[in-house]
């Protein structure tokens, strides 16, 4: 066995300049040795063993190597690297069940969308240009709020057929005022066009329940901006109705 002393390192490495000094692993190294080569900052290998810096080295290597969750769930903790199939996403990374109510809100405002569509599409068969263009507001209305939900973003103040919220509420609250009609008791004599408008409207009700059940807490409802919106979006509808039985909306041929 040989021995490494600080007098062979210095006569060894007297006017070089290294990094590294190696050595086999069966000699022995003196104290003051290791202590010169600290002083001069060469890092002393081992033949067949690691180096302080490559075990560094590997250690971020495999730190950065490993798999970092992307998502995390929102209730019962818990983190995931892909997301589970009966699981979506709140908002960011946040999971939550696909059952969670503002997930089944935002299922029902889809679905009012779609529906908005399909009364487009019937109304532009029978000529009401008026319609589909109004109808185009409430569903330019619809993304807003889905916008505003999944985005957690302040909704501003609604104005849609040229009315703002408190003339939307007024109109539908006062037909004998602005339409010289009573309240509509919805009928089949009222026509296909006004019969479809119903069901958005009922579809409407649906979101609003939905929108409360998702945004109810301890303390009361969240999201205000959102449920308002939502109630102005249902009177909007009911304007439409009233509109269309009154003669409002002419065929365009």
């Amino acid at each position: 066995m040989s021995v490494l002393t600080e007098t062979s390192l210095r006569v060894e490495l007297r006017n070089k300049k290294v990094s590294q000094y190696f050595v086999e692993p069966d000699v022995k190294i003196t104290p003051s040795a290791r202590q010169y080569l600290k002083e001069r900052e060469i890092e002393l290998v081992v033949r067949g063993r690691e180096s302080a810096k490559a075990a560094e080295d590997k250690t971020e290597k495999e730190q950065k190597e490993c798999i970092t969750p992307k998502y995390s769930a929102v209730f019962g903790g818990g983190y995931f690297t892909d997301k589970p199939e009966y699981m979506t996403q709140l908002h960011g990374n946040k999971l939550v069940l696909k059952d969670h109510p503002r997930i089944a809100m935002r299922g029902k405002l889809d679905s009012l969308q779609s529906k908005i569509m399909e009364v487009q599409v019937s109304a532009s068969k029978q000529k009401y240009m008026g319609i589909v263009k109004d109808l185009e507001e409430a569903l330019t209305l619809c993304r807003s709020i889905m916008r505003a939900e999944v985005l957690n973003e302040a909704l501003p103040e609604v104005e849609i057929l040229d009315l703002d919220e408190k003339k939307l509420r007024e109109m539908s609250h006062n037909p004998q005022k602005y339409f010289n009609t009573k309240h509509i008791l919805p009928s089949w004599e009222m026509g296909e066009t006004a019969i479809l408008l119903n069901s958005i409207r009922s579809a409407m009700r649906e979101v609003e329940i939905a929108a409360v059940k998702a945004f109810k807490t301890e303390e009361g409802v969240d999201r205000v901006d959102i449920i308002r919106a939502l109630n102005r979006l249902s009177s909007c509808i009911y304007i439409m109705m009233l509109r269309q039985i009154t003669g409002y909306y002419k065929e365009e041929r």
